[in-house]
């Protein structure tokens, strides 16, 4: 199962056998087809108000310390009563009630029309004191007391929110005072009051953010609105979006405002489902369905006002017959979305990046089953909790690392993949043992993803998981995805999107939630696609350091690469605190030093390679050939290098030196060549050094060696040439730089011509005309101050000269001396 629910409450764990221990036994309610204990709400402190009737035809109210796991008995009603709601001050002194006295059939048999049908009351009770009625009408209210400061223990005011199904909201503001040890409300014959909300046809109340959503209709549209409470005890209106929703209910539908397991029993059939969800990045989502006329059709539509668009999806049912399907279920999990139908389906989106399907989860069958959520009855009433009003269970809901990682190994699809690895690094947050996990998944499956490219998407997701929070709107700019056109289908899903006008905020200076909401709107109205990061933009720039001559090189710009570069380089021995595992050398390769930034992601991905195919830390010896296991790391190399190369990212120092001493101990010669000539392989000084040292000169060796010498770059072979004799002290080099030697003195001649005679360079003349004209040809262009080594004072005429001699008369059978 892939959502993890762990039952923080349950009514009949932590209710039931304290009732029973004081000689409580809960009644059976004969009168309903419900439950004579049901939990009636769930305060912002984390404090679950129940009750449950007596034997005696009582009513009693309780409440549960999720913190200190203690019971607390509030209040005894000696009739019997059915709560709607119920809501207790932060102080705890204060306890609002509403409740239905008498159902129409009971009026009507008793006579009692005069009599209200609902009662509010206001209930003094630290300790049990006097009761003031709110409201006696016969229409349905609700009550909600404002949690302004969590945590408050003392306070000389409280403010009390009452929702009636007459479509208002109206603020009661309640001062108390303690006279003879007993808080005491003041001035309880008029209590003050405001208007918070008028025409309202749906409202849900934020109990965290302390937030007050709801919607009245405007002719064929409909309007949200929000309310926001502060410490401070103000209230203000703060945002306005029109939404392309039909209402049609007579009857206003509250979310959050009191949990009555029997609340939806007389609700239409196709009354509103809609709930808002909000996440600490600025995200604001609104949810929404209503049955299909269509059998064995389900729609639902997701508003992400945030980013100006609107999803709506159409899924066939696979058992339309099934007789608990009610509605869909929204779940909030923060960063996403959950969509849930019981015995259908369980549709992840993520709330920051909804544009591309890549990051939309759609499971079914056996993947979408939560055991412990059979039924529709559950609500969202905190982020990443849910409620089952049915069985009286709030349960913590994250998403499981290993049902997740089973997910993404058993998945076919590339869709499906897809959205598990994202899913896997963006929600769950990489612990190091699920990246583990994730990277020996992608060892094992490079060559099975066809649409994409897991080691590309792994990187990028795993640098915006670890940079995004630590910087804010980093997250508009940085990608978050490698597939920016991805337009992945599910199956049996149909999509539809929406563009939809941005809400509007009616407030300045804000902070927190609402600060990055409005960052959110001003990027969409701005920057987005236009600011969003594209690596032609790093290519470029890339491609320009490349090309950068000596005099540039001292230009304050490169100093300041060269000195950050310095600063990320001194951290690799700091990855970790065990053994360096794999042999990536400290080697001074400027390219990579110019362009350093994921070097850990590609050094984790590194090491779990190693450990994988058991390599040991250091396998550079070029006289045995590779292994299997070599063979595939080779491969993984291979793959992390095209990743690379399509992302224009840098690799850590020494990634080239490994990848080559891999090749060369695993791969043909003909192979090897075609690698290093198409760029798969690059040769690095610490590489060919090595490999020219450490070799012998059998027939082999020196066809392999020659090979290599003759592909180095120029800027390669200069640096080489200085300790070639060193390592090499060979024939064939020798020959081979002269011959170099030769070919860059000519092409800088051009068609300047010799001037003047050019006395001898040593005292035995060499009687070969061809060798002393060239010579001389070559001495004339070196007295003009044409030298291309200058650093190398064994690289010039007479070095030439001997490398001549020796290589003819190697070519004679001579022996020279």
């Amino acid at each position: 199962m892939l959502l993890q629910l762990v039952a923080e409450f349950d009514l009949q764990r932590d209710v039931v056998p304290w009732l029973a221990a004081r000689g409580w036994a809960v009644a059976l309610d004969t009168s309903e087809k419900s439950s004579a204990l049901y939990i009636v709400n769930v305060e912002r402190n984390g404090k679950i108000i129940y009750t449950w009737k007596g034997n005696q035809r009582s009513t009693h109210i309780g409440l549960y310390d999720l913190q200190t796991k203690e019971n607390e008995h509030l209040y005894t009603f000696e009739k019997d009563l059915r709560i709607i709601s119920c809501s207790i001050n932060s102080e705890r002194t204060l306890l609002a009630v509403s409740f239905r006295q008498y159902t129409e059939e009971e009026r009507v048999t008793h006579l009692l029309q005069s009599v209200s049908k609902y009662l509010a009351l206001l209930i003094e009770i630290h300790p049990i004191n006097n009761v003031k009625v709110l409201k006696a009408v016969d229409s349905c209210v609700r009550v909600q007391f404002l949690y302004p400061v969590e945590d408050r223990n003392s306070s000389t005011e409280s403010h009390l929110l009452l929702v009636s199904e007459d479509k208002y909201i109206e603020q009661f503001d309640i001062h108390v005072a303690e006279e003879e040890h007993r808080v005491v409300i003041q001035n309880s014959g008029q209590l003050p009051r405001a208007r918070v909300a008028d025409d309202l046809i749906w409202a849900q109340w934020d109990m965290t953010e302390q937030r007050l959503f709801y919607i009245v209709p405007k002719e064929s549209r409909s309007i949200l609105r929000c309310v926001q409470f502060y410490p401070d005890e103000n209230f203000n209106s703060t945002l306005e979006s029109q939404l392309d929703i039909s209402v049609n209910d007579k009857r206003v539908k509250l979310v959050n405002f009191g949990y009555n397991d029997c609340e939806d029993r007389d609700v239409p059939p196709k009354s509103l489902n809609l709930q808002v969800f909000t996440n600490k990045a600025g995200g604001l989502c609104v949810c929404c369905s209503l049955p299909s006329d269509i059998p064995g059709e389900i729609s639902y539509s997701i508003y992400f006002l945030h980013k100006g668009f609107s999803k709506t999806f159409t899924a066939s049912l696979e058992r339309p017959e099934t007789p608990q399907l009610k509605e869909v279920a929204f779940l909030n999990l923060d960063y996403y979305v959950a969509a849930y139908l019981p015995g259908q389906f369980l549709h992840l989106l993520n709330i920051q990046h909804p544009d591309l399907l890549c990051y939309s989860l759609f499971l079914t069958g056996e993947d979408a089953r939560i055991d412990m959520l059979p039924n529709c009855s559950i609500q969202s009433p905190l982020v990443s909790t849910v409620l089952d009003c049915c069985i009286g269970r709030l349960y913590a809901m994250s998403i499981s690392d290993s049902a997740l990682l089973k997910f993404l190994q058993n998945s076919k699809r590339d869709s499906e993949r897809l959205a598990a690895l994202h899913c896997a690094l963006l929600c769950v947050r990489s612990t190091t043992d699920l990246e583990m996990k994730i990277i020996w998944w992608i060892s094992e499956n490079l060559s099975t993803c066809h649409s994409f490219d897991p080691i590309q998407e792994f990187i990028i997701a795993s640098l915006y998981c670890r940079m995004c929070p630590e910087t804010n709107n980093l997250d508009k700019l940085l990608p978050y995805t490698s597939l920016l056109d991805w337009t992945g289908v599910i199956p049996g899903v149909a999509c539809a999107t929406d563009i939809i006008s941005l809400p509007v905020l009616e407030m300045q200076n804000s902070k927190g939630f609402w600060e990055k909401l409005d960052s959110n709107l001003e990027s969409v109205k701005y920057a987005e696609p236009h600011l969003h990061y594209h690596n032609n933009v790093l290519r470029r720039e890339w491609r320009n350091l490349s090309e950068e001559t000596e005099e540039r090189r001292a230009t304050a710009y490169l100093r300041n690469i060269f000195e950050n570069a310095k600063k990320v380089l001194s951290h690799l021995d700091a990855w970790d605190s065990e053994e360096r595992l794999v042999p990536l050398f400290q080697e001074e390769d400027y390219q990579q030093q110019l362009l350093m930034g994921l070097l850990n992601l590609v050094h984790r991905i590194m090491k779990e390679v190693w450990k994988i195919h058991q390599l040991h830390s250091c396998i550079f010896c070029f006289d045995e050939r590779g292994s299997e296991a070599e063979f595939r790391v080779f491969h993984i190399m291979s793959r992390i290098l095209e990743a690379a190369n399509g992302m224009c990212m840098p690799l850590p120092p020494g990634f080239h030196s490994l990848h080559l001493g891999l090749g060369v101990r695993c791969l043909p010669l003909h192979t090897l060549l075609h690698y290093i000539d198409n760029g798969v392989l690059h040769l690095t000084e610490t590489c060919v050094r090595k490999l020219l040292k450490d070799l012998d000169d059998n027939e082999k060796n020196e066809k392999l060696k020659f090979s290599i010498v003759t592909r180095l770059p120029e800027v390669t072979l200069d640096a080489l040439g200085l300790k070639a004799r060193q390592f090499w002290d060979h024939p064939v080099n020798a020959n081979f730089r002269a011959r170099k030697y030769v070919k860059l003195l000519l092409e800088k001649l051009g068609n300047r011509q010799c001037s003047r005679p050019v006395p001898e360079r040593h005292p035995v003349c060499v009687e070969f005309l061809p060798l002393n004209y060239l010579t001389n040809v070559l001495a004339e262009i070196e007295s003009q101050g044409v030298h291309l080594y200058e650093k190398q004072d064994h690289i010039n005429v007479r070095f030439v000269e001997e490398a001549a001699l020796k290589h003819t008369m190697m070519l004679l059978g001579l022996r020279y001396s």
